[in-house]
């Protein structure tokens, strides 16, 4: 009967230790899949500090570019070294090395940190940078328009400059030729001149310096040649014949003069003209006509 009874509990037996070890399969293939989903979570985060480190190291090199500061310069490179070798160290390390995934993770943000803060550098100093440029170039143009009010006040003065002088021109009017015989009268035909009285008036000018004066007097004759020449003197950066000359003392009143032309040559019919000069400029003329 002891038989009989555990032939019939064996089946019972051996159905409770198949539900057992079903029920350990069970539990271990739920673990494997928590840890397969671990893995994935682990490979997916390593994947991402990848990428920031790549980034951190690429943003090193663009502040790079925009300091010129030196010791800054090998700062940042240290930084960017520093974020590449924690890069290719973060590459090399397994999916399963949660510790040292967890270990370069707080690196990384040691890194974001650090990175953080050369920004703000690099941002003040390029906001300082466009101040001083801005200064920079507002001073170049105050420069420029000092320049210009000089070279304005430079072309101001040279032209009031040349309006005193053109005012301080000495000015003749009234030139008169008058043909003399050997008597002293008026002469009607060239064979009877034995000289010619130039007449001239020299205008009243307060601008023009006072002193004494050179007056020249060019008598030209009908073919255009100097009659009786006595001597030079310079106009416009050349040196011309004059028939007679005579110093005087201008006071800036109105004064009249008498220039007398000796004559020791032949004198032919024609128009005979008289030059006056003084300071170096032509300031009158006149003309007459004779034996005609």
């Amino acid at each position: 009967m002891r038989i009989a009874t555990l032939t019939a509990l064996l089946p019972l037996v051996l159905l409770t230790s198949l539900a057992g070890c079903k029920g350990d399969a069970d539990k271990l293939a739920d673990k494997e899949k928590e840890l397969e989903e671990l893995r994935q979570l682990a490979e997916i985060d390593k994947r991402e500090m990848e990428h920031q480190y790549a980034e951190f190291a690429a943003q090193y090199d663009e502040m790079k570019l925009a300091v010129k500061d030196d010791s800054l310069v090998a700062r940042i490179e240290a930084e960017r070294q520093r974020a590449e070798a924690l890069l290719a160290e973060l590459r090399s390390v397994k999916s399963s090395s949660t510790a040292e995934i967890l270990r370069l993770k707080k690196e990384l943000a040691t890194v974001r940190e650090v990175l953080k803060d050369y920004i703000r550098q690099v941002d003040s100093l390029q906001q300082i940078n466009l101040a001083l440029t801005s200064e920079l170039g507002e001073a170049r143009a105050e420069a420029a328009r000092t320049r210009e009010e000089k070279t304005n006040i430079q072309h101001e003065k040279e032209a009031l400059s040349q309006k005193v002088a053109i005012a301080s021109q000495l000015n003749t009017t009234g030139v008169r030729i008058t043909p003399l015989k050997k008597n002293g009268k008026e002469a009607r035909r060239p064979k009877e001149i034995a000289s010619f009285a130039v007449s001239f008036t020299i205008s009243r000018n307060v601008t023009a310096e006072t002193g004494m004066r050179t007056a020249y007097v060019r008598l030209l004759k009908p073919n255009q040649r100097v009659c009786s020449a006595a001597g030079t003197f310079n106009y416009e950066n050349r040196s011309i014949e004059y028939s007679a000359s005579k110093k005087i003392e201008y006071t800036g009143q109105e004064q009249s003069l008498t220039l007398y032309v000796p004559v020791n040559e032949y004198l032919e019919n024609g128009q005979y003209g008289a030059y006056i000069f003084i300071d170096g400029q032509m300031t009158g003329s006149g003309s007459t006509t004779i034996g005609k």
